[in-house]
């Protein structure tokens, strides 16, 4: 662990990422970056380097990513809703972990978040007032994002696509200027892949 935070980590890894594959035959999320590692597992190492814990919450169904994901230290947590949206998945991973005194919520698909930039979202929520934590690059909000435990109701209530975004909107956020445009960057279709074995 690089900063020992006793944040819990969440890794959403529910959704279809049908952009990526229509047929949804293949999982993006297990998908080999140019190390040969899965996307999802990359993202899952990273947050819990920073983390006490991880939780990754996976769709029912998709027994090889949670087989990968608990190889990888996680604790799988399948979401029976997860086709409702973001909210529902991430309502899961919050539910599975009602005893956390804070959050860090990552995304699956973001594997090239550095290491500093989660510590930083780690230590920033540490600290004694803090309520909501994100980074941003040149003025673009993005994740991984943390959350004090004064909101497990309102974040263990979510449902649908629309995520925490509400939540912004009613409490405090403390935004870090972040040098890590990696924070604005997933992997939404083959080209994104491409481009990291390309080296772009």
């Amino acid at each position: 662990m690089s900063y020992p935070s006793l944040a819990t980590g969440i890794l959403l890894a529910a959704g279809l990422g049908q952009r990526f594959d229509p047929s949804g035959r293949h999982s993006k999320l297990l998908a080999l970056l140019p190390d040969g590692t899965p996307i999802a597992v990359a993202a899952a190492r990273r947050l819990a380097a920073a983390t006490a814990n991880v939780i990754a919450v996976v769709r029912p169904g998709a027994e090889t990513l949670a087989m990968r994901l608990n190889e990888a230290g996680c604790q799988v947590v399948y979401a029976p809703d997860a086709l409702r949206g973001m909210g529902a998945s991430l309502a899961a991973g919050i539910r599975a972990s009602s005893n956390a005194n804070r959050w860090i919520v990552a995304l699956g698909d973001m594997p090239w978040i550095a290491p500093s930039t989660y510590e930083a979202v780690a230590r920033a929520l540490d600290a004694d007032d803090a309520s909501i934590v994100a980074p941003a690059y040149r003025g673009t909000r993005g994740h991984p994002v943390g959350f004090a435990s004064r909101h497990y109701d309102a974040l263990a209530a979510l449902d649908g696509d629309a995520g925490a975004r509400a939540l912004f909107a009613h409490a405090p956020v403390r935004l870090l200027d972040i040098d890590d445009p990696a924070i604005l960057r997933d992997v939404d279709t083959p080209a994104d892949l491409a481009a990291a074995h390309h080296g772009r």
